[in-house]
């Protein structure tokens, strides 16, 4: 019931925030879902709520620290501020008239000169939200642990002791190995973190944290670092003197090590652009599913859009628990791969850890 409730809050929410698109302008699909998807300097969570967030610039040799609400008159049309001006969601050094300064670039073409831009987002607000969800669940479940010492789990402690173990013993065992114990922290750490934010974008006025390329891209750029600074002997072994390979593709023509190096780089890019399109591509839709209430403007339609939408809603619901679940399985795969001690067997693809080979291979 909960779920129908802010459900139909966010069908109330869209319709409102259409309708007044709609009376001032002719309603665009594409500019209003690259908005909700988007990152901002504001925080839109319903029509009239909405929360300025603090802008941080430094250029000049100076500090500028302001509420972005100061770009915006009483018509919330944007305006220059302390020399600065907003376009596209970007923030500028303005010029007289009021609009980007235009400056020459290395190459000789012009560009829009910017400072530093250091502000807090949508996007790293809704962080902060979701890492202060974070503690406050597993400091708790923490604290009912000590407390209750050898006793069954009760509360927000039940429901994550299972998710917790099968973690650990169905993606962090089953992958890694003996040494699974040292890289616990960063898996719970990950599924949980991503988990989070995909429910907190699915939530009405929510950031798309976790559809933010940048954000994807440091995910996967945590997991490249423990993989390659985790590699033993054997790991390097298998990248620049892969059994059961020819010596000529090994050192020869060295189409072997290539291959294998450009895969270190490949499996991280892979996990980037996975969670982002995946996530990023549910919001689209259900979205595009709601503008087409708006561009037909028929009764016949809108149940159609409604119920589609509200399917999708629930699918991503499932999808939001399955990206954090693949990218922690994958990234327990490639640790798998980087600890293993291959022996005789492993190389000829008999060994027994067969989800750490081919999380190699």
């Amino acid at each position: 019931m909960k779920k129908i409730l802010v459900f139909l809050f966010a069908l109330f929410t869209f319709s409102a925030q259409a309708a007044e698109s709609a009376e001032g302008e002719k309603f665009s699909p594409g500019d209003m879902i690259m908005h909700h998807v988007g990152d901002d300097y504001t925080w839109h969570f319903a029509d009239g709520v909405v929360l300025p967030l603090p802008v941080i610039l430094y250029g000049e040799g100076k500090l500028d620290v302001f509420m972005s609400s100061n770009f915006y008159d009483e018509h919330h049309q944007l305006k220059p501020y302390k020399g600065y001006v907003m376009e596209h969601g970007h923030i500028y050094y303005a010029n007289e008239e009021g609009e980007p300064k235009v400056v020459e670039g290395e190459n000789g073409e012009e560009k829009h000169a910017a400072p530093l831009d250091l502000s807090i987002t949508k996007n790293v607000a809704s962080m902060f939200v979701s890492v202060l969800l974070l503690f406050l669940v597993f400091f708790s479940i923490a604290g009912a642990y000590k407390k209750r010492r050898g006793q069954g789990p009760r509360g927000v402690q039940s429901f994550f002791e299972p998710i917790i173990i099968f973690i650990r013993d169905e993606i962090a065992k089953t992958n890694i190995g003996p040494k699974y114990e040292r890289f616990m922290p960063y898996l719970l750490t990950i599924f949980f973190f991503i988990w989070f934010n995909n429910l907190l974008g699915l939530i009405p006025g929510g950031a798309n944290l976790t559809g933010n390329i940048a954000v994807t891209l440091v995910l996967a750029l945590m997991t490249l670092l423990i993989t390659v600074f985790s590699g033993n002997k054997s790991y390097w072994g298998h990248i620049f003197n892969t059994p059961g390979v020819p010596w000529w593709l090994k050192w020869g023509i060295p189409i072997m090590p290539l291959v294998e190096v450009i895969g270190i780089f490949t499996k991280p890019f892979s996990l980037m652009v996975r969670l982002f399109a995946n996530i990023t591509a549910g919001h689209i839709i259900i979205l595009s599913l709601f503008s087409l209430i708006f561009i037909f403007e028929s009764v016949a339609i809108g149940p159609v859009s409604v119920a589609f939408a509200t399917f999708m809603n629930f699918l991503e619901l499932f999808v939001a628990l399955l990206q954090a679940y693949i990218f922690t399985l994958l990234s327990a795969m490639y640790f798998g791969g980087a600890v293993e001690e291959h022996d005789h067997h492993d190389d000829m693809g008999h060994g027994d850890a067969p989800y750490a080979v081919d999380a190699h291979h």
